[in-house]
């Protein structure tokens, strides 16, 4: 399966992080992950936003490792903050994860998750 970035120049060409579109060519299986958040096997979200980042973006590892994918598989990535001061470190953190990767991805702010220590939650589409 190859995936195809489509971003129209008439958009501005690509965006920094992200891209307007990804296309999956081919026949592929596609893996719809359920909004994740940062909390570990036991249940426990820590309070530093960078650490719950990073665990979110972890439990999202395992299911794509568990489907026979990684990180290079996500074509689509929708993203909920609740803090806007969060987003710098968020950025930081997804750019060690996806590295050159580009998903098709959007980011909202919410006023909040399920639970209140709950600070970042993440959905997926794979495909590969």
């Amino acid at each position: 399966m190859s995936l195809i970035k489509v971003n129209p120049a008439s958009m501005g060409g690509e965006p920094g992080t992200y891209s307007n579109g990804l296309m999956a060519e081919s026949p592929a299986r596609t893996l719809y992950i359920a909004g994740q958040i940062g909390i570990d096997a036991k249940g426990v979200a820590s309070p530093d936003f960078t650490e719950q980042c990073r665990q979110t973006w972890s439990n999202i590892e395992a299911i794509l490792a568990e489907a026979g994918m990684g990180i290079e598989n996500i074509v689509k990535t929708t993203i909920f903050l609740v803090d806007r001061a969060d987003y710098p470190a968020f950025v930081e953190v997804r750019k060690g994860v996806l590295k050159t990767h580009k998903p098709a991805s959007t980011l909202v702010y919410v006023s909040g998750l399920v639970k209140p220590e709950w600070k970042v939650e993440i959905e997926a589409i794979a495909a590969k």
